[in-house]
Parts: structure tokens; C-alpha cells; sequence
């Protein structure tokens, strides 16, 4: 893969540019990792590629492709956390700053989010309470010890 002068791929396949948009909605904080980008895109065009030659048809192929470039992604600690932010900070953090804010939350949430196997699956799991409770916790002690929701909460003064 060729890269310009700022690091980012001049030019991505089908499955690396799918695999980036998502990773940008759901884990941002992977959206810069290009070697991670690429391993998964490339594995998911061998897939698309072996499926074909095996004589399936796109759509199955396709399906199968994505199978293999979403695997491990589909649960995603940083929405989990805007959604906390929507549904029990809605009073302190205002909804266009809860994406912002999650980013800013992930690092700090590592230590809850080590304690969980995070696989595919885990929002339907009954972990998944235990885990939306801790990151709960870890958010208000977090945003107590923190003025960053002051500055969105001051009133625009107009002279």
C-alpha cells in the first residue's frame, strides 16, 4: 500500500476503505492503525476471492468476506460508552458531545474493560449488565474528578 506524506493510504481496496468507515464509527480508536486496516482487508479479499473460486456467488461471497473483516468488531467499548453517556449522563454531558467525550473516556475505561472477554456476542451476554454498571461508575467518578463538562455547561453570555 502506497501512503502520502501524512501517513494515510493514498488508495485502499473495497474491503480496507468498508473495514475504515466502520472502525471510525464504532472503534475510532483504530482508525489509524493502517497495518491493522490492511491485514483484515487483505484477509477479507482472500476470503471474497476463495469463496468465488469455490463457486459461490458474490452475495455469498461477500457475506462470507465480511464475516472475515468484522470479526472481533462487532462489539464495540466505544459505543458502549457514548450510549452511558446518552443514557445516564444526559443531564451533564450534552448528545453532541458524548462522541467527543468517549474517545477521551476509552483510555480510562481499560481497566474495567480488561476484566471482560469482549467477543462478538458480549452485549447479549449477562456480563454485559455488570460491565455497563462498572463503566457506569468509572464514567461519574471520572467526570467528578474532572471540569470537563463545566465548559459545555456555561451559559453563552451575549453583550
Amino acid at each position: 500500500m502506497k501512503y502520502n506524506s501524512n501517513s494515510e493510504p493514498m488508495e485502499m481496496s473495497y474491503f480496507r476503505l468498508n473495514l475504515l468507515s466502520y472502525l471510525r464509527d464504532a472503534h475510532p480508536d483504530k482508525a489509524n492503525d493502517f497495518s491493522f486496516i490492511a491485514g483484515h482487508g487483505d484477509t477479507a479479499t482472500e476470503a471474497y476471492s476463495q469463496a468465488i473460486k469455490s463457486g459461490l456467488d458474490h452475495i455469498q461471497a461477500g457475506e462470507i468476506a465480511n464475516e472475515t473483516l468484522f470479526a472481533g468488531l462487532h462489539f464495540s467499548p466505544y459505543n458502549t460508552i457514548v450510549e452511558i453517556l446518552w443514557n445516564e449522563f444526559s443531564n451533564e454531558v450534552p448528545e453532541e458531545k458524548a462522541k467527543e467525550l468517549a474517545l477521551q473516556l476509552l483510555p480510562e475505561c481499560q481497566s474495567v474493560l480488561a476484566k471482560y472477554d469482549l467477543n462478538d456476542d458480549f452485549v447479549s451476554e449477562p456480563e454485559y449488565d455488570q460491565l455497563y454498571t462498572e463503566l457506569t461508575g468509572t464514567i461519574a467518578l471520572y467526570l467528578e474528578s474532572h471540569t470537563v463538562i463545566s465548559n459545555w455547561l456555561t451559559p453563552n453570555v451575549v453583550s
